[in-house]
């Protein structure tokens, strides 16, 4: 009886081990020419957003380009993903721990898409482990932000404004995908940049610092 049960507790271990270092391949991606383009990701520790060239992003055209085209000034746009109330609080944490216990284990709760402008290199200013940059192809680019689009919830085609946050120029679009503790923003921040090419480990991914170590990854493989 104990030799069985030391070979399920075995097999369970391996189990647990070949998920948590289960990793999923980036999509494949066709070359593109042109030069590459810059992103960064930025990572405050708990919370990973990305921020991209708002031009380029403008250029492409569809629902996610008139939504940035409808926010505040700004020649980057910073984009992030969280729970629809949660992620829109900027009240100190103490006082938000019951919403923090709904927003995990809740299920269906509604989620938003952020796009916040950004005057000048939103990098600028920031320490080293804050900010971690990538050099990606247009094409890598279009299937990357063409993965945040396709988080949105469309009405009539165009994406729907949840709400913007008072006194600064951060918008909040309704998307489809729920936030819960199985999936978290930093699981979409690692599925956004999977979109583009780069191989994640999606259990990992629950932390900033996990995306973090996607994007180092990628830079030294490049």
């Amino acid at each position: 009886m104990r030799g069985l049960l030391g070979v399920l507790i075995a097999g369970l271990l391996g189990l647990v081990a070949a998920v948590w270092t289960w990793t999923r391949a980036g999509a494949v991606v066709a070359p593109s020419g042109g030069p590459p383009i810059v992103i960064h990701i930025l990572n405050n520790g708990f919370h990973t957003d990305l921020a991209v060239p708002r031009a380029v992003l403008e250029a492409r055209g569809g629902p996610l380009a008139e939504a940035s085209r409808s926010v505040g000034p700004g020649d980057w746009i910073l984009i992030g993903w969280g729970d629809a109330t949660f992620f829109v609080d900027t009240s100190p944490m103490e006082g938000r721990l019951l919403d923090g216990a709904r927003a995990f284990f809740r299920p269906g709760n509604p989620s938003v898409v952020m796009l916040d402008p950004h005057t000048g290199d939103p990098s600028r200013g920031l320490p080293a482990d804050r900010v971690h940059t990538l050099r990606i192809s247009q094409a890598a680019f279009a299937a990357m932000t063409g993965r945040v689009e396709d988080s949105l919830a469309l009405h009539n085609g165009r994406a729907r404004l949840s709400t913007a946050r008072p006194g600064s120029g951060a918008h909040f679009f309704a998307s489809h995908e729920h936030f819960w503790i199985g999936y978290l923003c930093n699981s979409w921040t690692a599925r956004v940049l999977n979109a583009a090419g780069l191989d994640i480990r999606p259990m990992r991914a629950v932390t900033a610092g996990e995306v973090v170590a996607t994007v180092d990854r990628a830079a030294q493989a490049a």
